[in-house]
């Protein structure tokens, strides 16, 4: 059976304000352009083993195609498929997650009620797992906060889910998704600028190969990637990037996604895997 990719069409896509250093303005959307870029990330997704499933884009969302962002999805034997919602910063992106939690809902997931106060928690930009599913990756700094790490950390070890904190200090890595990178199991992309040097310290201890971006690499949404079954979908290819996935059996495909990277989101931040 074919892994399920949850997207978010790119109807009402936009740029109206800046959330990060990406969004400037100056340069408007091309919406057919997107659209198209949409859609052959849609494709490379298929062509790497997964079923396309979509939420239904809500007008005045412009962000909402970045589907990572909304909420937390995981399965634990005895829970089964659950969702932890996101608590997002800007008040535009809050407005988003109401229909993800509507959509998660029909779909039969276990809604993990989390109170975060004051605090912000936000979904798979800031929040990855381990490939084998045996950790957490939690980044903070610029939008989720170490409270709601913390926060997080509380409600998810009752099901015995370890969760690991990674103080992200470059700006332009505002996300997790944009400096940390799973390859497989033992391998990762990381850019050692975006972390702080305990946060490098800590990464050091879980995986057997690190990989290491330049910032002008991680800037480019390199490390914003998507690896499965063989491949590593990417916005842009270095001689750099081709050594490494080399040398971990991939092979990279590469999407366009140069209008969204106007929003500062690629590829993996506009999908969520479900589990």
């Amino acid at each position: 059976m074919s892994k399920q990719v949850l997207l978010c069409p790119p109807r009402y896509f936009d740029v109206v304000d800046q959330k990060n250093p990406y969004m400037s303005g100056k340069v408007p959307i091309d919406s057919e352009k997107a659209n198209a870029q949409w859609q052959a990330l849609c494709a490379a997704l298929e062509g790497s083993g997964f079923e396309i499933v979509t939420i239904d884009p809500a007008p005045g969302l412009e962000d909402m195609v970045f589907a990572a962002n909304q909420a937390f999805v995981g399965y634990k034997a005895g829970v089964g498929r659950f969702v932890v919602l996101s608590r997002m910063v800007y008040p535009s992106r809050q407005r988003e997650v109401a229909f993800f939690r509507d959509w998660y809902r029909q779909e039969g997931y276990r809604l993990i009620d989390i109170d975060f106060g004051d605090d912000y928690f936000e979904g798979h930009g800031d929040f990855l797992w381990h490939p084998d599913g045996s950790r957490i990756y939690a980044g903070y700094g610029f939008r989720t906060t170490r409270g709601g790490v913390d926060i997080f950390t509380a409600a998810i070890s009752k099901m015995a889910i370890p969760v690991v904190p990674l103080q992200l200090v470059d700006r332009y890595c505002y996300h997790l998704d944009t400096c940390l990178c799973p390859l497989n199991d033992e391998a990762v992309l990381v850019c050692p600028a975006a972390f702080s040097a305990d946060a490098l310290k800590e990464l050091s201890k879980y995986w057997k190969r690190i990989h290491e971006l330049t910032a002008d690499e991680a800037h480019k949404f390199i490390g914003n990637g998507i690896a499965a079954n063989g491949r590593y979908i990417t916005p842009y290819r270095t001689a750099h990037l081709d050594t490494i996935l080399s040398r971990e059996g991939l092979t990279p495909v590469v999407v366009d996604t140069s209008e969204f990277e106007k929003a500062g989101g690629s590829a993996f931040c506009m999908k969520t895997v479900l589990p």
